[in-house]
Order: C-alpha cells, then structure tokens, then sequence
C-alpha cells in the first residue's frame, strides 16, 4: 500500500484511517513535535545537509561532540558516525574481512553484516570446528544483538568456549536495540580476547538518518583511514546536533515506551499464536489470518519478505505514541480465538 505521509500511530489509506503497529519507530521521535522543533533549530545552525569528507580541512564541531556521546551511550571508547547503519556495518565488515583468518556468523544476521566468506558459527547446536583450526589465531564474530523474530538479546555465552587463544572480533549490530536495550555485553562476556564492536542504524529508535561505528579508540581509528570512509560524505551534522540536543526527551518517550509495554504485558492474555517479551516493543507471529483479522478491523501491521533465510516476517510494533485506547484496540483482536 502507498502513502502520502509518514505513518504515526494512525495511517491514512485511500481515505480510510487505520491504526499503525508497524514501521520502527519505537520511542515516536520522527513525528514528536518538540524532537521536530530541535531538528529545525539544528538546522537553522548547520544547514540541510554536509556534502564533505571528514579528512576535509574544515571540520565541523559537533562530529566530535555528537560522537562521544554516542561512545558514552553504547557503553565503548570511542564512536564514529557515517551516512548509514548499512554502511556502518560494510565498512566494519570490509576492514575485518582483510585483517582477520576467518568470519563467522550467528544464525539470521542482518544484511549490512553479511559477507559471502563467512561461516555459520554453529554446526549441529555446536561450535564450527573450523575455529579450531590450528591456522586461525583472529576471527571476527558477527550477530545482531536481537536477530529477527526474536524479542531478547542473543545469548553469546557460547563465544566463552572458544580457546583463549584466539582473538575474537565480535561484531554486533544494535540497530533494533539502541535506544530500547541496555545491553551490558562487556560484563556478559568479560574476556580479555573478546574485542566488543557494535554498529547501529540511528534511523530506528533515534529518529535520525545516519549509522554508527563503536569500539575502543584503536578500532575506530582504523575505520576513520579507510579509503571508503575518507571518500564519503559525514552523517548530516543537523541530524548530530538533534541527537545531542534531545536527550532528555529520548528519556521521557522510553518511559511512555515502557508504560505501553507494561500494559500489553498486563491485558495480554492470548499469547499462543505471538512471541512477545515486555522489554522489547516487537510482538511477532507467523499465521497470516492474524494479519487478515488486524486489517479487517483497521490496523495495520508489518510483514513483507524479509531475506531468503528468514522467510516472510510478520510483526506488531508498539511505539510511545500509541494510547491506551490504541492498545486496548489492538488487544481485543489479539485476545480473541483464531
């Protein structure tokens, strides 16, 4: 179906008003009047967008700010902002393609993340054995921190097994949990041969267009001297200056979140067709008459094909925008009989 403006709480469709539990828009940001009003300001100071290198002579300020910020929030070092979260992710994959002996991958891992020479991590339930091989002292590990039709962090315990003597370059996407998820991966996973990098699409939860590097100082140097960032346009600083600027209403929309959440928590009682989890605002299913039900009594859901590997995807998405009376909609249709 084709729209003509962004899809809030409420979607307009050939005249008719639905109510809206797709898209990502977790925390309701793009459509906050008071996050627009801060978008507007920024732009005022730092235009529409910054068609530049980041090596240019001229540098712009708020890239340095903006990104120990973000360095803050992700719980690493240090950030680096690029133009996209799929970039993000190429460029993270690009350098760790030549400096490692072998990628892996964990099961369902977002496309940014995707190299045509990785190997799946696990075999049978267990371990690849090519992590044993006595030639492999380096390798990258990549995973999105919640994989699709899942709704809690991936278990990454199992890297733990792996031989001390390997180096490992964990890389882990965060686009779906930014702004959503504490993830405390570092405690989870205290081992001095575990090198924590996370990118992130800030186009989800943030509301903003832009992606993010993350890790320790060293790391991000590296990917600040690739060829393929030193050629490409900056994030568009208006977007940074945004994100700075509104913390504390990125603060306020978690809670409105949370309370959202906590009510479908509560009243949700017909949960043998949903995988739902009350810290996470995804309630996947896979029976399309649940999709059929919602339309027919106006709302609207996400579900399209999402890769190959995962087949099509089918998903209810609460935001901070939707209401009380929104929900109680949306659950008397999920608590009926299918």
């Amino acid at each position: 179906m084709i729209v003509n403006e962004f899809p809030d709480r409420k979607i307009l469709v050939d005249g008719v008003e639905y109510l809206y539990f797709g898209g990502t828009n977790y925390l309701g940001m793009t459509t906050n009047a008071e996050f627009q009003t801060i978008l507007f300001e920024s732009i005022k100071k730092w235009g529409t967008g910054y068609g530049s290198s980041r090596n240019s002579n001229v540098k712009l300020s708020i890239y340095e700010s903006a990104e120990k910020l973000l360095a803050k929030n992700l719980n690493t070092e240090a950030a680096l902002t690029v133009s996209s979260g799929m970039l993000a992710g190429k460029l993270v994959v690009e350098y760790l393609s030549k400096t490692t002996d072998a990628m892996f991958h964990f099961p369902d891992v977002h496309p940014a993340l995707m190299n045509p020479p990785s190997l799946s991590i696990l075999v049978n339930g267990e371990l690849n054995p090519k992590l044993f091989d006595a030639t492999i002292s380096k390798i990258a590990v990549l995973t999105d921190a919640v994989p699709s039709q899942y709704v809690e962090p991936i278990d990454l315990n199992i890297l733990l097994t792996i031989p001390k003597e390997i180096q490992i370059n964990l890389v882990i996407d965060e686009s779906n949990s930014f702004g959503i998820l504490e993830n405390d991966w570092k405690n989870a996973l205290k081992k001095e041969n575990i090198n924590i990098i996370k990118v992130a699409s800030l186009g989800k939860a943030i509301g903003i267009s832009g992606g993010v590097i993350a890790g320790n100082k060293h790391f991000i140097s590296e990917i600040r001297n690739l060829d393929c960032f030193i050629g490409a346009a900056g994030m568009n600083p208006a977007f940074l200056e945004t994100y700075v600027n509104a913390q504390e209403l990125y603060i306020s929309q978690q809670k409105k979140l949370q309370q959202n959440l906590y009510y479908i928590d509560t009243h949700f009682t017909n949960r043998e067709l949903f995988t739902f989890n009350a810290a996470y605002p995804i309630i996947y299913f896979e029976d399309d008459s649940v999709s059929k039900r919602l339309l027919k009594n106006r709302i609207i859901t996400t579900s399209f094909k999402y890769t190959n590997a995962s087949g099509k995807l089918n998903r209810i998405v609460i935001t901070s925008n939707h209401t009380t009376q929104d929900l109680e909609k949306l659950l008397t249709q999920l608590n009926a009989n299918f």
